[in-house]
C-alpha cells in the first residue's frame, strides 16, 4: 500500500453521514480527513421536549437522587438547558455521583464542570446496569431520550432501585429527504457505505425509502451499511438489512475505525464486494 493510500485510506470513497446536520460535523470532519466524501442524509432531528414539568421537578429535588444517568450527549444538553433555566447550577446535585454511557457523554458532563463516577466498558445501557452492580433502595435520576429503550430503568427497578426515567429531549424520525436519497443512492455515483449511530438513524432512512416506493434490501444492495453498535445492528437486521460491520468501540471514532479496517480489507481482497444489504434469518435484538 503506497504511503498516501496508508494516510488516506478512505480516498475515492463516498460515505452518507445519517445524523442530524448539527451532529454530522464531527464525523464528516474525521471521513474526510481520511480521504472520503461525505453525503449528507439526515434521518432524525433533535428536539425539546413539549412539556418540561416533569424534568423541571427532577431538577427541583436533585440533591436527593444517589445518581444520575446519562445516556446520550443530547440527554446532558438538554439537562444542562433545564437546569438554567431553573437558575440552579450543577451543583445543586448534592452528593448524588454522575454516570455516562460513553467517552462522548462523559466529555459533556466535564465540558460543564461535573465530575463523571462512572462510565461503562461496553457503552450500552446494559454496561450502565452491570458497573452500578446493587442499587437496591438507591434513588436514580435517567434523562434520556423519549423514545429510549427501557431495558436500563427496567433493570435497575427489577434490582431494587428507585428510578425516575423523564424524558429530556426529542428524537423525531425524520424521513431522509427524497433529493438527499437520490444523490447518495440513485445517482451514477451511489455511495460507498451509509454510517447510522442510532436505531431511529435505521428507521428514517427506511421511511425515507418507503416514501419513494423503494425497496431497502435491493435499493441497498452492495452498499456497506455501518452499525456504530449492536443495538443499531439488531435494527438493520430487523428490516431485513445486514450490517457490513458493527463497530467495536461504540463512539463515532470507533465507527470511523470500522470504516478503515472494512475498506482496507476490500482493497486486500481486491475490491471483492462483502456488502450484503438483504438478511436472511437474522435474529432480532432489542432496539433504541
Amino acid at each position: 500500500m503506497s504511503e498516501i493510500s496508508t494516510a488516506r485510506p478512505l480516498v475515492g470513497k463516498r460515505i452518507a453521514i445519517t445524523r442530524p446536520p448539527e451532529q454530522a460535523a464531527a464525523l464528516a470532519e474525521r471521513l474526510e480527513a481520511l480521504g472520503a466524501r461525505t453525503v449528507p442524509l439526515a434521518t432524525i432531528a433533535i428536539a425539546p421536549i413539549e412539556d418540561p414539568t416533569a424534568l423541571d421537578a427532577a431538577i427541583a429535588r436533585l440533591a436527593s437522587y444517589d445518581w444520575l444517568v446519562f445516556t446520550s450527549v443530547n440527554g446532558v444538553a438538554a439537562f444542562a438547558g433545564r437546569l438554567a433555566a431553573s437558575g440552579r447550577d450543577w451543583d445543586a446535585r448534592g452528593l448524588a455521583r454522575v454516570a455516562a454511557i460513553g467517552p462522548a457523554t462523559a466529555r459533556a458532563l466535564e465540558e460543564h464542570g461535573v465530575r463523571v463516577d462512572l462510565t461503562p466498558d461496553e457503552y450500552v445501557a446494559e454496561g450502565i446496569l452491570e458497573r452500578l452492580g446493587n442499587v437496591a433502595g438507591q434513588r436514580l435520576l435517567l434523562a434520556r431520550a423519549d423514545i429510549a429503550r427501557r431495558a436500563l430503568a427496567d433493570g435497575l427497578r427489577l434490582r431494587g432501585a428507585e428510578v425516575d426515567e423523564i424524558a429530556a429531549y426529542r428524537t423525531v424520525i425524520q424521513p431522509a429527504d427524497p433529493e438527499m436519497i437520490r444523490r447518495a443512492l440513485l445517482d451514477d455515483e451511489r455511495v460507498d457505505a451509509i454510517t447510522f449511530t442510532s436505531s431511529s438513524t435505521v428507521r428514517g432512512l427506511i421511511a425515507g425509502l418507503a416514501a419513494l416506493g423503494l425497496e431497502p434490501r435491493s435499493t441497498l444492495r452492495g452498499v456497506a451499511l455501518a452499525a456504530i453498535g449492536p443495538i443499531t445492528a439488531a435494527t438493520l437486521r430487523e428490516n431485513g438489512l445486514e450490517p457490513a460491520f458493527i463497530a467495536e468501540e461504540y463512539t463515532i471514532s470507533g465507527l470511523t475505525d470500522a470504516l478503515v479496517a472494512h475498506f482496507t480489507a476490500r482493497a486486500g481482497a481486491g475490491g471483492r464486494d462483502t456488502a450484503g444489504a438483504a438478511s436472511d434469518g437474522a435474529p432480532a435484538q432489542g432496539a433504541s
